[in-house]
This record gives structure tokens, C-alpha cells and sequence, in this order.
């Protein structure tokens, strides 16, 4: 099936934007950098968003199989709570933010593994089928506060990774303002909250299960490859 075939529709939600990813916004990822944060080629921690695009060839419905390679025997699984825009965003205050988001879902944010995070490769992040989407989304309004969640990770049904979304150094709506100072993000659009420290790597064989309190859960197979 074509991706461009599938339908993240899910009334009255319709995914048909881009998906924006920020690197390093979990505090303790960027604890675990330690001196290297204060070296080239980063020389300083983040002092704005920093971006990476998730395009539409990423998508991906829950529950489907992603494949393994010679070159990619495995992938770096990254959940996230997913953002997404209900309204056109530009230049908006951390104050107003959570009034432009209409929903939630649960993103597998896959990536090929690399050691440094400084301007990721788009080879690393945009691979076809690399963005796993849960397949149902809440209404904004029935989450208090995005920042209270819990994600969990499971390999194989064991648990892997935990983190609190409030490890986060820019919480929802600051993110979300700070990202729109400099971009307009438009209905449709997704913007993840970003990855919780300890992202596990899976390789052909295993199952990935992504789930975040009140949210939903976000699944995905791994299965060898021909190339």
C-alpha cells in the first residue's frame, strides 16, 4: 500500500500536516551529554527548539510491520506524545498554547542509530514507515495536563523505559510557543513533545509497545528486510 493511501482520519481529527520532532528537550538526555554538551560541535546546550521533520512518508498506522536491513539492523525506538494542532499557530504564548491543541496520540518516533545528535542526518529520521501513530486520538480537553503523563516503553511485553513527561525541559505549551515564534504550524500538523531519556533499540523478531497514561498505546513489529 502506498502511505500516502492511509487514512489518519479520526473524527473530527484529520493528521494531514507535517510532524516536527525536537531534539534533546527530555532534561535527562541532555544530562547524560555531560561535558561533551559544552564541546564541538554543540558547544552549548539548545537555547531555542531544535527541529527535525518527521515528513509524510514516516507514516505509519499502529500495528504495522516495520523492516530491518542489512544497513539497519536495528532501529532507536522513541515514543512521544504527540501534539496535534487544531488551529493555525503563529507567534502564540505559552499562556494561550494548549487552546491551539485539538488532540493527542501516541507517536513511535523511529530512528536509524546514530552517536551524535547534532544536526541528525534527514537519512537518520525521515525513513519510509518510521513514524508509528496510535490509532485513536483524545480531545485536548480531556487531558488537564499533558506534563503530568507517564510514557512507558515495552520490548517484547517487558517493561524498558519509563519517564515522566514533566522531564521535559520545554512543556507542552512553552514548546509549542517557542516553536511558533519562529514557524506557523497550521491544523493538521504535529508537533512531538519529544523522546524520555533510554529509548531502547529493537531489531527483527521483536514487538514495540508505547503507551502513555490517558492516552492510548502505539504498537509496532520488526521483521527482516530483503536488502
Amino acid at each position: 500500500m502506498n502511505p500516502h493511501d492511509y487514512q489518519f482520519a479520526f473524527a473530527p481529527y484529520r493528521l494531514t500536516g507535517t510532524v516536527y520532532g525536537p531534539l534533546l528537550n527530555d532534561r535527562n538526555s541532555l544530562e547524560a551529554l555531560g561535558e561533551s554538551a559544552l564541546q564541538p560541535p554543540y558547544k552549548a546546550p539548545p537555547q531555542a527548539p531544535v527541529l527535525y521533520v518527521k515528513p509524510r512518508n514516516t507514516f505509519r498506522l499502529s500495528g504495522m510491520n516495520v523492516a530491518t536491513t542489512k544497513t539497519i539492523p536495528e532501529w532507536e525506538v522513541g515514543g512521544s506524545l504527540a501534539l496535534i494542532v487544531g488551529r493555525t499557530a503563529c507567534r502564540i504564548s505559552a499562556g494561550d498554547a494548549l487552546d491551539y491543541i485539538a488532540g493527542y496520540t501516541v507517536a513511535i518516533d523511529l530512528s536509524v542509530p546514530h552517536a551524535s545528535f547534532y544536526r541528525p542526518a534527514i537519512r537518520f529520521k525521515a525513513r519510509d514507515g518510521s513514524l508509528i501513530l496510535s490509532n485513536g486520538v483524545v480531545s485536548s480537553a480531556s487531558i488537564v495536563d499533558p506534563n503530568a503523563l507517564t510514557l512507558r516503553t515495552y520490548l517484547d511485553n517487558k517493561l524498558v523505559q519509563e519517564g515522566r513527561l514533566d522531564a521535559m525541559i520545554r512543556p507542552a505549551a512553552q514548546l509549542l510557543a517557542d516553536v511558533t515564534d519562529f514557524m506557523t504550524l497550521s491544523p493538521g500538523d504535529i508537533l512531538l513533545l519529544g523522546v524520555p531519556n533510554g529509548a531502547p533499540r529493537a531489531r527483527a523478531g521483536q514487538d514495540v509497545a508505547v503507551e502513555i497514561d490517558q492516552v492510548g498505546t502505539a504498537h509496532a513489529s520488526f521483521v527482516g528486510g530483503a536488502e
